[in-house]
């Protein structure tokens, strides 16, 4: 079980710095200033999916993420010295507001560096429960560099995100409520970004039910902890929707924990956590960010592994811009075959389109928006592209409509997504 022995010369302390005792006393702590929030069967996810699904709704915190759990933990075990300095952290938005929101709703000055591309969402999010935010760098990475040159400018107490015993035990409690609340879960699907919950949820479970699998996910942009567990160097970069896992160096602590427990990471990507995203909206009418679907994009992706099996999903976080959660769904519908750009060749004269609109109207499929090219294109004088935004019933109804324009000798293609 896990991925094996540590090499000699690493020295794996991690399982007397993190126990269930530790999480136990950690769910003591915090206990009234968190949300105990539910972990619920799906049907229709299950039906979809072949996997018994179960859902931990993590977003449904105050601050819309679980890292308040391991952020409040971390807090109360400071000494009153400490907290009177204040504190600091780097993060991508979600341990951010957690921190924030519990260091000043307990009097502790809280600063938090975030890279420059952080949701303008999570950025006002952290400074409207009490937050300094100071934005620095293009990464997670960068924004850490700086935190610690910080901490030691002004006096401060850096709480790391993930690599922290304290924090991970915090994040553990999620995995003590799921196991309560559903005792004989055969899985548990996390996701990973420094390896904070897994290390927390992990070491809950394998105390509670042994034999449980435990599985990571990392988007396929930052396989940080898989290349990690794996022994292979893999490039770490670009922009995924999952943000809030996107880090290109996991936590030594969290590491040594990962490869004691895990069963298996998987990865993930951009397209598979796109849909499985909109689909939590559209089947559970909950909002999660990209690092929130992940759990449920695995489940999709790698069916081998979770079919028929009772699968515990940790709905992570919730905190998504509005216009990136727009387009996600957009996206969805034309990868659908909800929404389509239709790309037709016409004949420059008078009624060309007219013809066109009239097979759209026998297929009632509705009209969005109508493109015209004349200038811009390689056609003849007299030649004309037009593009038709359209919405459909589904696939097949669009696929119809094609059909029944070539029939009548119209050159048509879809303008398909990159």
């Amino acid at each position: 079980m896990g991925y094996g022995a540590l090499t000699m010369t690493e020295t794996d302390n991690s399982a007397e710095l993190l126990t269930i005792d530790h999480i136990r006393a950690a769910a003591s702590r915090i206990e009234g200033a968190v949300q105990r929030t539910p972990t619920l069967h799906s049907k229709t996810l299950s039906q979809i999916t072949g996997a018994e699904v179960w859902l931990k709704f993590e977003n449904h915190q105050f601050t819309a993420a679980y890292k308040e759990r391991g952020a409040l933990n971390k807090l109360l075990l400071m000494d009153p010295a400490q907290r009177d300095r204040g504190v600091i952290a780097a993060s991508a938005g979600n341990h951010a507001q957690g921190l924030s929101y519990h260091g000043t709703r307990l009097g502790v000055p809280v600063t938090i560096v975030m890279p420059k591309t952080t949701p303008l969402v999570k950025v006002m999010q952290t400074e409207q429960v009490g937050g300094k935010v100071v934005l620095e760098g293009e990464t997670f990475d960068d924004a850490y560099a700086h935190a610690l040159e910080l901490e030691k400018e002004m006096g401060l107490t850096f709480v790391h995100p993930f690599d922290d015993p304290d924090v991970a035990a915090g994040q553990g409690t999620v995995g003590l409520e799921m196991l309560e609340d559903v005792p004989d879960l055969d899985a548990l699907v996390v996701p990973i970004g420094g390896g904070g919950l897994l290390s927390g949820i992990g070491t809950a479970a394998r105390a509670l039910k042994p034999d449980i699998g435990l599985y990571g996910v990392q988007a396929q942009l930052y396989p940080s902890m898989y290349g990690m567990v794996k022994g292979e160097d893999l490039p770490c970069g670009g922009d995924t929707l999952a943000e809030g896992i996107a880090v290109k160096s996991p936590g030594k602590f969290t590491s040594q924990v990962v490869k004691r427990l895990v069963d298996e990471i998987v990865l993930v990507g951009e397209e598979q956590l796109e849909g499985a995203l909109a689909l939590l909206l559209q089947i559970e009418k909950t909002v999660v960010e990209g690092a929130g679907a992940a759990g449920l994009a695995a489940v999709q992706a790698y069916p081998e592994l979770f079919r028929g099996k009772k699968v515990g999903i940790v709905l992570c976080g919730g905190n998504i811009d509005t216009r990136l959660l727009a387009n996600v769904l957009l996206r969805d519908l034309a990868r659908s075959g909800r929404l389509a750009r239709l790309r037709v060749f016409l004949q420059d004269r008078p009624g060309a389109l007219y013809k066109v609109m009239g097979e759209f109207n026998n297929h009632q499929v509705n009209i969005l928006e109508i493109y015209h090219q004349r200038i811009f294109t390689n056609l003849p004088a007299k030649g004309l592209v037009t593009d038709i935004e359209c919405e459909a019933r589904d696939r097949q109804q669009l696929e119809a409509l094609i059909v029944a324009l070539q029939a009548k000798g119209y050159a048509v293609s879809m303008v398909e997504l990159d």
